[in-house]
């Protein structure tokens, strides 16, 4: 059976012991139900997991052993940054989850003419840890050692306006434009629509930033298809999902 991975935000050092942090020592014993001298993998977000055996465990703390590190540079060479308008129930969940598996560098969630979803303050804040939750759930899950970049809550004209890539790409499943065959990017940024779809405004305004219009395939997609179909089509052609690096 594979060790466990968990993530931590205390610092990790081959040969010391450590008293793992309410959130992570609350999986393993309560979650996990993991017992003294059972193997796991812990990493940080340095690029590297640890070793680790775990020492003692009670209802309110878990002390481990931290043993080797191991390289674990699993990132895309291609670094997409995608700007998603927010959508309703757990459709923005799974968005996250996925891309995450996906490879994507780092996210904005996006507020849009037609989006239904408005967080404003505390619920916002709350969202956003949410949300980083889901992130580090998936990268424990699929083996990244690295977390992507969840940027606060945005508007689209202002991340329009300030966000930065080699390539820039709109799906807009009007455009007759495919993934063009050009030379293979470091970055993307990749805007993706609510459920009704970017306005015409909104499309046109992204085209005046930079943005090419770009369709993939002849089929409407919903809010939560389009950007894992997009970074699946992007990580094959210019990032990992080929074989080639």
């Amino acid at each position: 059976m594979r060790a466990p991975r968990i993530y931590t935000e205390q610092p990790l050092a081959t040969g010391s012991r450590l008293t793992l942090a309410e959130g992570p020592a609350h999986h393993i014993a309560k979650v996990l139900r993991m017992q003294p001298r059972q193997p796991l993998l812990l990493f940080n977000g340095d690029g590297r997991e640890y070793e680790a055996s775990i020492e003692a465990v009670d209802r309110r703390s878990v002390v481990v052993e931290i043993g080797q590190a191991l390289a674990a540079e699993r990132e895309s060479p291609l670094a997409v940054h995608l700007g998603i308008a927010m959508s309703r129930g757990e459709r923005m969940d799974w968005v996250v989850q996925k891309a995450v598996e996906l490879g994507v560098a780092s996210i904005t969630p996006l507020v849009s003419e037609r989006v239904e979803v408005r967080l404003q303050g505390e619920r916002a804040d709350k969202k956003l840890q949410h949300w980083a939750g889901v992130a580090i759930a998936a990268c424990e899950q699929c083996g990244r050692a690295r977390l992507p970049e969840l940027h606060a809550i945005g508007q689209l004209h202002d991340w329009l306006r300030t966000v930065r890539a080699e390539r820039k790409y709109v799906l807009h499943h009007r455009s007759p434009q495919p993934l063009p065959d050009t030379a293979k990017p470091a970055s993307v940024a990749l805007l993706i629509g609510p459920e009704g779809g970017l306005s015409d405004i909104e499309i046109a305004a992204a085209e005046q930033a930079g943005f090419a219009a770009l369709q993939l395939g002849p089929r409407v997609l919903r809010t939560e298809t389009a950007p894992l179909v997009a970074l699946s089509v992007l990580q094959f052609v210019w990032g990992d999902l080929g074989g080639a690096v």
